[in-house]
């Protein structure tokens, strides 16, 4: 970290980095519970699938690929690759409950969270894209 990092924030840099480790589990958890909740196939999962048009076979590859994706995005190294497969899956579900004509602030809002935690805790992230 640079000097005009640490100036630019009034928080310190272990409580930036802390921080955004917090919302990036958050992140984590909740994709975890929601790849968990269509390992389990209850009914009222699948009549919310059939809802948004999305059939009982695509449970188990949407689960694989939200814990994949996950997992990449809370290892440090591959952390900017999970990022942006993170934002590629919410894409997709904005655009499923977009089509039906149901809500998608929550896609976004949880979109903009996978971004934070990746910023607040990766320094090199911060020099690319500096906020002032």
């Amino acid at each position: 970290m640079n000097d005009s990092d640490a100036g630019s924030s009034p928080m310190s840099r272990p409580a930036l980095v802390w921080t955004g480790r917090v919302i990036s589990a958050l992140v984590v958890l909740l994709f975890g519970f929601s790849a968990a909740i269509k390992f389990m196939d209850g009914p009222e999962f699948a009549e919310a699938m059939e809802d948004l048009g999305l059939p009982a076979s695509m449970f188990i590859p949407l689960a694989i690929l939200e814990l994949s994706c996950a997992v990449i995005y809370l290892i440090p190294q591959t952390a900017m690759l999970g990022a942006i497969l993170l934002t590629g899956y919410m894409g997709g579900a904005i655009c499923t409950h977009w089509r039906v004509g149901q809500m998608f602030v929550i896609q976004i809002i949880l979109g903009l969270f996978i971004w934070l935690g990746l910023y607040l805790r990766e320094p090199r992230l911060r020099r690319i894209i500096p906020l002032r």
